[in-house]
């Protein structure tokens, strides 16, 4: 862990003073995803230059190929899955910073509403379900299964694109789908379709992570700080102003490619927790013991070697580093920035 480095020079972080040059960063997110709006928020505020950042966005369609593009080092900083941020952890030591939502009633095993009731009644009913591999939704899934006692080795796990899953569920061939918002609310609005079971039925908590590169993080820290910074006031600001936020939501949706109804961009903003500055350091806060958050990173940990996606767990000390939030914390000017209007 590097939180004593990051500590010792962050303190020293300051704000635009005009003549500052602007220093480059590469962010990295999934598009049309509630958890990446901050950026697209910031962006379109101006926030990123008054903390002397001029972002370059890099992004994906889904985790896995983010974090490979992070080990060939073709972004610094971003956003992502539990699942693909401990896949990072384990393979090449990439850092969790914080928490971008909590996605346990986004991330849902879906069926026909017609449907609900019976399978509810006798789970065993679920022979095939079409999923993404290696991701929340499969995390989840293996979640509601579990809380069933249906044995996951009798289920068939077909796996596709979430794109693709709404396209063949919308087309009749799949009864059973596990998605993440918003392919939630696209399949209870185009296909009928209802939550059968999801993360936060399953007892599953699922984090989404705010993650950087460890010798970006390590050479660049006040960077890392004045990203952090930049994403938490616009957590801030959507919660305080979530008429404006809805609108804009739908815009940065859009230009993703993804058109959301009115009661779908509700929905985000209902289903999705976000956390402030003091509720990640709380968070992350160790105290002695294990943070709730190295818990909640854990269990998922355990899911990945559960399915041969890591031959082994990281202790989630190793990759979950609370310095650079703490930072944020204990500098005047970010926390006043995070603050101002």
């Amino acid at each position: 862990m590097k939180t004593g480095l990051c500590a010792t020079l962050a303190l020293g972080v300051t704000l635009a003073s005009g003549v500052a040059h602007a220093e480059s960063i590469r962010i990295s997110y999934l598009p049309s995803l509630y958890w990446a709006l901050p950026f697209y928020v910031a962006s379109e505020k101006g926030w990123w230059a008054e903390v002397d950042l001029e972002p370059e966005f890099v992004t994906f369609p889904a985790g896995a190929p983010q974090i490979a593009a992070a080990q060939a080092k073709d972004w610094d900083v971003g956003g992502t899955g539990s699942v693909p941020a401990i896949l990072g952890a384990s393979r090449f030591g990439l850092k969790t910073i914080g928490l971008t939502n909590d996605e346990s009633r986004t991330n849902a095993i879906m069926t026909s509403k017609a449907d609900v009731a019976a399978v509810k009644a006798d789970p065993s009913a679920i022979k095939s379900l079409l999923l993404t591999t290696n991701s929340t939704a499969d995390f989840t899934a293996r979640a509601c299964l579990e809380k069933w006692g249906v044995d996951p080795k009798s289920v068939e796990f077909v796996n596709l694109a979430q794109a693709q899953i709404i396209s063949a569920v919308i087309s009749g061939n799949g009864r059973f789908a596990a998605v993440w918002a918003p392919n939630t609310y696209t399949l209870q609005e185009r296909a009928d379709y209802d939550y059968l079971c999801s993360g936060a039925d399953a007892g599953a908590v699922v984090p989404g992570a705010l993650v950087a590169r460890d010798d970006y993080a390590t050479s660049n820290p006040e960077q890392v700080q004045k990203f952090l910074a930049v994403y938490l006031k616009s957590i801030r600001w959507i919660k305080e102003n979530p008429d404006e936020a809805k609108d804009l939501l739908v815009d940065f949706y859009y230009e993703g490619g993804v058109e959301i109804s009115d009661a779908g961009a509700s929905a985000e903003f209902e289903l999705r927790p976000t956390f402030t500055l003091d509720e990640q350091v709380a968070l992350m806060a160790r105290d002695g013991g294990s943070s709730e958050m190295d818990g909640w990173f854990t269990r998922i940990a355990e899911f990945m070697t559960t399915v041969g996606t890591i031959t082994q767990a990281p202790d989630a000390t190793s990759y979950i580093d609370p310095g650079f939030m703490q930072v944020v914390k204990e500098n005047p000017e970010l926390v006043k920035f995070v603050s101002a209007d």
